[in-house]
């Protein structure tokens, strides 16, 4: 199949290898006509396939929700950054600025200080209204855990077209426990959390000739983080690539150009600083500086690009769960800026599959390796192999369940993840404490479960004479570096004048009289 089909496959019978040279592509005017029959076709399977993608996406939705929750509960959530973007939606849920007292103050900013200056996420107000059903962090776990599961109708579908229906069930359980999106559940919330459905929309649109909704898609895409562009420009040259070439300079023009505008004009427009994530400095000052090392040093780039050896792992589990074929689509050039973007800077967490980085590109690499495999048998002339087909489907799901003991899901498989031992039972305790309506400093893993009845700051070394401080002096809480920092700093604030009223387990809680 050229790259030119891929973007325009029907949705053929199991076994058909979409080479058909009249099949309709991006954009031709025979797309629109053809609509209806494919809407048509669509609602016929919904009594055998809808039903099961609808468990599937509902399962998948509660399971990731769970692991969220129960960190809540049992506090292993942090203040930063489920802290930040809790009161940044409940600014919009008030039909207020998007505020973080958290962030800013933690910036030096102020506790007005707009939470679009530091990541610039409009998107977050659609979520607004899910506050006026419960106004609180749990709110954003579950609204993430939805979007996660909710691109998977559309993997689900792109994987059909080009496969069949079995391999597309495989591929979409694939995706369902794919590590990048247990390790972002497990981060408590972010902004990425709208990035896979559009993205596969984005994706599985353009493959069905559907211009206008995959340009809508990207256009909300944009809206999820200043950085978006990068994935934009990066669809726009694998657009190219296939042979699109007006609407792949299109929507290059259009992610870069967002990117610029944001950096340049919206985000200071707020009080930002669109220089505060700039981690290249090894590379240059700025974007001009890093291109002309590009061209002058690209051995250094190249080392950049591959040490420490944390990078080079973390490539290699990215692309191991399509056993390499995504290596083989063009399609996997949306998600080369955003790798590079995370492997050339000097920011550790960006590098490691710790953290929620790896959400932004999941989607796209396990469709590039639908695509890649089907080039692969179509170049070995095996297109029609459905024997192939379904034993590198059924490879792809094994790997993933393989990998789950690796990541965040293994913590459901275990009892003792969902049950308050002694020091959150005690952590419960400390929290209770505090009145709501009050502004209280918070120890990183107690924040999350006072942000919905106080304001939450972050407890650090700074002074801020908030009226409670809820501190830890047992376990280790960022932003501090020791416990015995932890510890030194509570007695500092017990010989300034506060007063302990809560002492267990090694969290105490302190009112200043």
């Amino acid at each position: 199949m050229t790259g030119q089909q891929i973007a325009s496959d029907a949705d053929l019978p199991d076994g058909a290898s979409g080479d058909d040279p009249a099949a309709p592509e991006p954009g031709d005017d025979t797309t629109e006509r053809t609509a209806w029959t494919r809407l048509r076709a669509t609602a016929e399977r919904v009594p055998k396939d809808g039903y099961r993608l609808a468990a599937l996406t509902g399962v998948t939705a509660g399971v990731l929700a769970t692991l969220g929750l129960v960190r809540l509960h049992t506090f292993r959530a942090t203040s930063f950054d489920l802290v930040i973007f809790d009161q940044a939606v409940r600014g919009f849920a008030r039909f207020g600025a998007p505020t973080s007292a958290a962030r800013g103050v933690s910036l030096d900013q102020g506790m007005q200080f707009v939470q679009l200056g530091e990541h610039f996420s409009p998107i977050l107000a659609l979520l607004a209204p899910f506050y006026w059903i419960h106004d609180g962090p749990g709110t954003l776990i579950v609204a993430q855990a939805v979007l996660f599961a909710l691109a998977i109708p559309f993997v689900w579908t792109f994987t059909r077209r080009v496969l069949g229906t079995r391999p597309a069930y495989l591929v979409a359980i694939a995706y369902a426990l794919s590590w990048p999106l247990a390790q972002a559940a497990n981060f408590d919330f972010h902004e990425v959390a709208f990035a896979p459905p559009l993205i596969a929309i984005m994706i599985e649109r353009y493959q069905a000739g559907r211009l206008r909704t995959c340009a809508a898609a990207a256009l909300l895409l944009l809206l999820v983080k200043e950085d978006m562009g990068l994935l934009v420009a990066g669809f726009g040259a694998y657009a190219f690539l296939i042979g699109r070439r007006l609407e792949g300079v299109s929507f290059a023009l259009l992610g870069l150009g967002y990117t610029m505008l944001v950096r340049g004009f919206l985000i200071p427009a707020v009080g930002g600083d669109p220089d505060m994530y700039w981690a290249y400095n090894q590379l240059g000052a700025d974007f001009g500086g890093v291109a002309r090392t590009m061209v002058t040093d690209p051995l250094l780039v190249i080392r950049t690009l591959l040490t420490p050896e944390d990078k080079i792992d973390t490539m290699a589990v990215m692309v191991w769960p399509t056993l390499l074929l995504c290596l083989r689509s063009p399609l996997t050039l949306m998600a080369v800026p955003h790798l590079l973007e995370r492997m050339l800077s000097d920011r550790q967490h960006w590098w490691v599959t710790d953290f929620h980085h790896s959400a932004f590109t999941v989607v796209i690499l396990l469709l590039a390796g639908v695509d890649g495999l089907n080039r692969l048998l179509t170049r070995l002339g095996r297109g029609g192999d459905r024997g192939l087909v379904l034993t590198w489907a059924v490879a792809v799901c094994v790997v993933a369940i393989t990998l789950v003991p690796r990541f965040a899901l293994d913590q459901l498989l275990h009892p003792t993840f969902y049950q308050r031992d002694a020091r959150a039972t005690a952590a419960a305790l400390a929290v209770a404490k505090v009145p709501s309506g009050v502004v209280v400093e918070a120890a990183n893993s107690l924040g999350p479960n006072l942000s919905g009845r106080t304001t939450v700051l972050l407890w650090d070394l700074k002074t801020r004479s908030a009226p409670w401080v809820v501190a830890d002096v047992t376990g280790w809480q960022f932003p501090f570096g020791t416990v015995d920092e932890q510890r030194r700093r509570v007695a500092e604030l017990i010989s300034s004048g506060y007063r302990v009223v809560f002492d267990r387990e090694g969290y105490v809680v302190l009112r200043r009289p």
